[in-house]
């Protein structure tokens, strides 16, 4: 066996608590690498993150929300810096017991216990970007500490020896704080294999009152405000009365959309089902006709458009860059200019009057989809292909029985990690950490 195919022993770290998208890609991830024969240790606020399933809430969850109303905001901050300190010492007890070739994190504001158990280890850190979290976050008022924010995000991204931002929108500003340090564009994925019964997919229509011939639009996803699902809506009394719109998921926006529908003499035509286990979603998806991205920030890479390109599926969805990178308008989705909702409606009534169309754009994407490839098992093999190269960079012995001192400095307006001595200490039994 070649290097370049021995199984990899990676150390899996994220901060994430939220049973959302969030924890359907995490487990994706860690379940496609398992499957491609590495082995995968996951260190996470509440131990093995990938065996809760996604769609349940955790005591962590529930605590953190709790943290984040009570708080004030630069307070509550101050308490995801201090988390460092538990998740540093769970790392070290990690990187001791499994003797990992590679950590890979999913990037979180302030935590930085990732990049420093790497440089203590000497071990190449893998840093997977889903947003740009300084601008986002202070974008919505959610940032107190900016400075300090802009300062964690800079060395994070500077630190890995490899970054992974899920788009090409993404990358492009991960590379101007990056220089020419390896940046990977790696989008998102679906599993293509998994498809319910064509029975899945009735006894969802009947549970929600649905007939055969009914027009399904459909929605997965936590629903926030600027997903604008109130333009599918407010579509809706402009579609044939056989439509309907079913939204999967909870969320803040859900109140307003159920106001909305009332308002436009629709309620009896959106069917909000609230938050249910990912592994019961796809019944739900399979039993929708088209299926909608109402709308996206500029550098997401989506999970619900894969999802729905694996089902075989018509997409609507906004023309924007990011968007473009995956689907393509007339040939595989109908795309319309972000927050036109003239625009959305035209091509959901273009949808509505040609079962043709559907199908033909529908199996487009799956084909787009399938040769990309835009699959877990592509992005699991993207990853260790990486992690290889970043591992043969950083080759040399790994201290992991030595301890040092870590001087925290500001240079050039970003923090950084020295590590000038190497203090010895005697072996430490770790705690039990479940993968």
């Amino acid at each position: 066996m070649t290097p370049r195919d021995c199984p990899l022993r990676i150390l899996y770290h994220h901060r994430v608590a939220a049973s959302d998208g969030m924890r359907v890609h995490i487990n994706e991830v860690v379940q496609a690498l398992r499957a491609e024969g590495h082995e995968v240790w996951v260190v996470g606020p509440d131990g093995d993150g990938a065996a809760r399933k996604a769609g349940q809430g955790s005591g962590f969850e529930h605590l953190a929300e709790l943290a984040r109303a009570a708080l004030p905001g630069a307070l509550y901050e101050l308490v995801e810096l201090v988390y460092n300190l538990p998740a540093y010492l769970r790392l070290r007890l990690a990187v001791r017991a499994f003797e990992p070739d590679v950590i890979y994190e999913r990037y979180n504001l302030f935590l930085l216990a990732g990049l420093l158990a790497a440089r203590r280890a000497n071990l190449p850190m893998l840093l997977e970007i889903n947003a740009p979290l300084v601008k986002e976050r202070g974008a919505t008022g959610r940032l107190n500490l900016k400075e300090l924010g802009r300062l964690c995000e800079a060395a994070l991204w500077r630190g890995a020896d490899v970054a992974l931002p899920v788009t090409r929108a993404l990358a492009e500003e991960v590379r101007r704080t990056r220089g020419a340090k390896p940046t990977e564009v790696a989008p998102n994925g679906a599993d293509p294999t998994r498809r319910p019964s064509p029975a899945a997919a009735l006894q969802v229509r009947t549970r929600l009152g649905l007939d055969p011939q009914d027009l399904v639009l459909g929605f997965v996803g936590f629903v926030r405000p600027w997903h604008d699902v109130a333009m599918a809506v407010e579509a809706l009394p402009q579609l044939p009365r056989t439509a309907h719109l079913v939204v999967v998921g909870d969320g803040p926006g859900c109140k307003t959309l159920a106001r909305r529908a009332e308002a436009v003499g629709v309620a009896g035509r959106l069917h909000l089902v609230g938050r249910v286990p990912h592994e019961e979603v796809s019944a739900y998806v399979s039993a929708f006709d088209v299926a909608l991205q109402t709308a996206a920030t500029p550098y997401a890479s989506p999970l619900k458009l894969f999802e729905y390109m694996a089902f075989s599926l018509p997409i609507v969805a906004p023309d924007q860059p990011n968007i473009r990178e995956v689907l393509a308008d007339g040939a595989d989705a109908l795309l319309f200019p972000p927050g036109d909702a003239t625009r959305l409606a035209e091509a959901l009534n273009r949808l509505a009057a040609d079962a043709e169309l559907r199908r033909r754009l529908g199996a487009a994407a799956r084909k787009r989809l399938e040769e990309t490839p835009f699959t877990w098992t592509g992005a699991a093999r993207r990853i260790a292909a990486l992690a290889r190269q970043a591992k043969a960079a950083r080759a040399g012995p790994s201290p992991i029985e030595s301890d040092r001192r870590l001087v925290w400095r500001f240079r050039n307006s970003a923090l950084f990690v020295e590590a000038p001595e190497r203090i010895s200490e005697s072996p430490a039994t770790p705690e039990t950490l479940e993968s």
